[in-house]
């Protein structure tokens, strides 16, 4: 990793992205989401997939790593690849299908043919090129120079070098291992299907959202009076929940003291257990009735992962910059391995919430809209971040905290932003696609 000279740019952005405030520019700006996509998207971990969405060896699914198309495959010997989806031919879509199971790729403009391993196979009347040894020096697909997982979530990296997986993670590792713990097996798996949602929103506006304590009573009213549920009162001065920042802008919201306090197993889904009873006797096997017990009412995070990894107790969401003012959520209900009773119930749930008559995700697109219609004013040009700054503090582990409300996570977010928006890294830097 390399830190380049101070540039014009980077000390614009240093204007616009102060400790309590952010300039309204940073979400409109298109020169700045340009640098986004170089610094950021094209150059640290990017979430991409599950190794559940490609279970058996050739099954591929189609990715993105911001608005870049990619392919997730995993080869006859089990390795999983990230490849760009462009033919290194002419640039033609190699991949139309959502998901499959092939062991090669074949473009369907000239018909050069590619493995899932992104190595070029062969091209037809190769007399063209000398004859088919002329293989050895043509190049076969685009591919992610980095690609890691950690409990099954698969992360790509644009960039030939940086952090590891691990070092990108820090504390966020912690936060899958909580959710992993809550399958009777120790793993998740994504297999019930992805709704799209598109916003005309900055992505950043999404990222900042997730963790904001500061809404929920707000925007989302009406579904938790309808639903009788409890979570509204989780966001409040009188809750006992925090708001954490974890460290490489990672944040949570940490609801897991209120849970404690409540001390219900399954609690955290609204689900009591005469509802689940083979869940919950899976996991008193599994683990013991003591350790299940304190892992079911602990409950599953609600954490962001930087840039575009957004965990939400019961849902997975992955964000997907298109365009400055365009963003794509990806979400899907989490399946726990080995809990086929609740995993109904999950997705029943995410149909409630996210699906595409969900009320939650359609008052969460709807502001996000409104936002950036309104930053696109001129008056005023500064959005606020002080909430709570004055009563930040230090948890057991070193990690700043605020209350439920406060926008601790928000003022993290922009100074990991900040100091990778002024950070250029050495690796692949492809130009964007529609």
């Amino acid at each position: 990793m390399t830190t380049t000279d101070v540039d014009p740019e980077a000390a614009r952005l240093r204007a616009l992205v102060l400790p309590d405030r952010v300039h309204g520019s940073v979400y409109t700006d298109a020169e700045i989401y340009a640098r986004e996509l170089e610094r950021i998207w094209y150059s640290t971990w990017v979430y991409v997939g599950h190794a559940s969405e490609v279970p058996e060896p050739n099954d591929y699914v189609r990715k993105t790593i911001g608005p870049q198309q990619v392919v997730m495959t995993r080869d006859k010997t089990g390795a999983i690849h990230v490849l760009h989806n462009r033919c290194s031919h002419r640039g033609n879509l190699v991949c139309d299908a959502d998901r499959g199971n092939a062991g090669s790729f074949r473009c369907p403009y000239h018909g050069w043919t590619f493995a899932n391993t992104g190595d070029l196979l062969g091209f037809p009347f190769n007399q063209g090129y000398g004859g088919s040894a002329a293989r050895a020096q043509l190049p076969g697909l685009g591919a992610a120079p980095r690609v890691e997982s950690y409990r099954g979530f698969v992360f790509a990296s644009l960039a030939a070098d940086g952090p590891t997986l691990i070092e990108h993670l820090g504390a966020a590792a912690e936060r899958l291992d909580r959710l992993c713990r809550l399958s009777p097996e120790g793993e998740v798996e994504l297999t019930a299907g992805w709704v799209k949602h598109e916003v005309t929103a900055n992505w950043k506006m999404l990222v900042e959202n997730e963790t904001d304590g500061y809404h929920p009573q707000f925007v989302h009213s009406s579904i938790f009076s309808i639903s009788g549920s409890g979570i509204g009162a989780l966001y409040s001065d009188k809750s006992t929940a925090v708001t954490r920042a974890l460290g490489g802008g990672h944040t949570e919201n940490d609801l897991s003291p209120e849970f404690r306090r409540l001390g219900v197993p399954m609690g955290w889904a609204g689900t009591p257990e005469s509802k689940i009873p083979d869940y919950v006797a899976a996991m008193r096997a599994s683990y013991g009735s003591d350790t299940a017990d304190e892992i079911m009412i602990n409950g599953s995070p609600h954490v962001m992962i930087f840039p575009n990894l957004f965990v939400a107790e019961i849902q997975l969401f992955q964000i997907q910059p298109l365009a400055v003012d365009r963003t794509v959520q990806h979400v899907t209900a989490i399946q726990f391995k080995g809990a086929p009773d609740l995993n109904r119930r999950l997705v029943t749930q995410c149909v409630g919430s996210v699906g595409p008559a969900g009320m939650l995700l359609a008052d969460d697109a709807e502001m996000y809209e409104r936002n950036q219609r309104g930053v696109a004013q001129r008056q005023p040009e500064w959005l606020d971040l002080t909430r709570g700054l004055h009563r930040e503090r230090l948890d057991d582990d070193g990690h700043t905290i605020g209350t439920a409300t406060d926008e601790t996570s928000m003022r993290a977010m922009w100074r990991h932003y900040l100091e990778l928006m002024e950070t250029e890294r050495s690796g692949a830097r492809p130009s964007e696609e529609p």
